[in-house]
């Protein structure tokens, strides 16, 4: 018989990390292995509930369990940040396109998040920093609205410490004890020179965000095929079968949630 692609399995919530006042790591042991790749999401339920699309923050080399940072927006991520650990919610996937490591290889990554943005850039900075001699030099620009809300702060001093690895942080919104960057997290894109010619540059944030942090690569003179976005927009089913998520030709879930901007750029109200 073939296995019911809608029936999520069960996942014991192991630990709950506060990150900020409104985010949440939740890490997660499936009763099976679930191995996705980089940029890939999951369908997380709440028996009851509902269920909702999230992309997963841990690396992918790590399969025994999985780690989903999630910010408290609405009724089902409300109820999750009410859960306590050992209790139960069910996974789904994963689902989508990852991102195309074979791209980077051998040149300058640039990676730009904003917010709960940096949750799947996690992701993607613990895959490079695995695979870190493949790259010739990786680039974080973060940015948040104040230093409370930066995600994973205990994890930004080893994170500094790592060869090729360079960060940059902003906050719009400075508070006395800071000294890295105030101002939108596209400023620091002007503190960094990289070879437009061997260099790649991903994004990923609140659409706002990607739209003029996209436009400021653009001004720097990255070409849009260098530009991988992650539209993670409506994600339902998860199958190409509800049409939530499509995007012109596209069907977020199952041709991205990782697109490169030249193919999706002429599309009418890509940012809402």
């Amino acid at each position: 018989m073939t296995e019911n692609p809608y029936l999520p399995v069960e996942a014991k919530i192991e630990k709950i990390i506060d990150e900020t006042s409104n985010i949440k790591t939740f890490v997660l042991k499936p009763s099976r292995k679930i191995k996705f790749e980089t940029g890939q999401f999951v369908q997380l339920t709440i028996p009851g509930i509902g269920e909702a699309p999230f992309t997963p923050s841990s690396s992918p080399y790590q399969t025994e369990k999985i780690e989903i940072t999630i910010m408290k927006v609405g009724l089902l991520t409300g109820k999750l940040h009410e859960m306590r650990e050992g209790e139960i919610v069910g996974i789904r996937g994963p689902y989508g396109r990852g991102y195309p490591f074979d791209d980077f290889y051998n040149k300058e990554v640039l990676v730009l998040g904003g917010g709960v943005g940096m949750a799947p850039l996690r992701s993607l900075l613990l895959t490079l920093l695995k695979n870190v001699d493949k790259f010739r030099r990786i680039v974080l620009c973060y940015g948040a609205k104040t230093p409370e809300d930066i995600v994973y702060k205990d994890a930004f001093p080893e994170w500094k410490k790592k060869k090729k690895l360079e960060i940059l942080r902003s906050v719009d919104k400075a508070a006395p004890g800071w000294e890295e960057t105030e101002g939108l997290v596209t400023v620091l894109l002007d503190k960094v020179k990289m070879d437009l010619k061997n260099s790649v540059a991903v994004v990923c944030g609140p659409p706002i965000m990607m739209k003029f942090g996209t436009f400021k690569l653009i001004d720097l003179g990255y070409k849009p095929e260098s530009i991988y976005l992650s539209m993670e927009k409506n994600m339902s089913c998860g199958l190409g079968k509800c049409g939530h998520c499509a995007l012109g030709k596209y069907y977020v879930c199952k041709d991205g949630p990782v697109f490169k901007y030249d193919l999706i750029k002429d599309i009418p109200d890509i940012w809402l």
